[in-house]
């Protein structure tokens, strides 16, 4: 089993650099593609994939400033969801200088900022909100490369990809891979 989920990774890595942006013309990888899994362990669940696709889609630089935080390694660039919902967070729209407050549970932005100085990630999200995260708040954010279904319901994305594999039974069924074939818009791609 493990030797299959191994190659599922790595067509879907393939999938996300190459083929699909080859295919898909004026795709963008990281804004049009999104990978969702029934599950946050394993190989092939988000915990996993985030850091395997982060390497491939937005890889170190010396040109990108990055911050660790705990497990996870956020960069300049990389794509993000808030993880818990926040009605004190401020964000500001840079277009018309509105300011607002609130950054909720499965919204997703990308990293613009990481200023070592003050402490902070600058993320925007609906390429017009822009939140200030301190250091000390990065446990609200979470790389959204990969995202459970569960964590997708209610959105939409240009293509969609998900490895189908051995699942724990309580969570291999109909109702999910219905979700998670139906968030996809122009293509969906079920690996396995």
């Amino acid at each position: 089993r493990k030797k299959g989920e191994r190659e599922m990774l790595e067509t879907i890595k393939v999938l996300c650099v190459k083929r699909l942006p080859d295919y898909y013309k004026g795709c963008d990888s990281i804004r049009d593609m999104q990978v969702l899994t029934p599950v946050r362990r394993g190989l092939l669940g988000s915990i996993n994939l985030n850091k395997e696709l982060q390497k491939v889609l937005n890889p170190p630089s010396e040109a990108l400033e990055e911050k660790t935080f705990g497990e996870r390694t956020f960069r300049v660039g990389d794509k993000v969801m808030q993880i818990k919902n926040n009605y004190q967070l401020e964000w500001k729209r840079m277009e018309d200088f509105t300011e607002g407050q609130g950054v909720f549970n499965g919204d997703v932005g990308f990293v613009q900022t990481i200023d070592k100085e003050f402490n902070e990630i600058t993320v925007v999200y609906d390429d017009s909100r822009f939140v200030k995260y301190d250091f000390s708040q990065l446990d609200e954010i979470e790389l959204a490369y990969a995202v459970t279904v569960h964590k997708s319901q209610g959105s939409e994305f240009p293509i969609v990809i998900m490895p189908v594999s051995w699942f724990p039974p309580v969570l291999a069924t109909r109702n999910l891979l219905y979700t998670a074939v139906t968030r996809g818009k122009r293509a969906v791609i079920l690996v396995g």
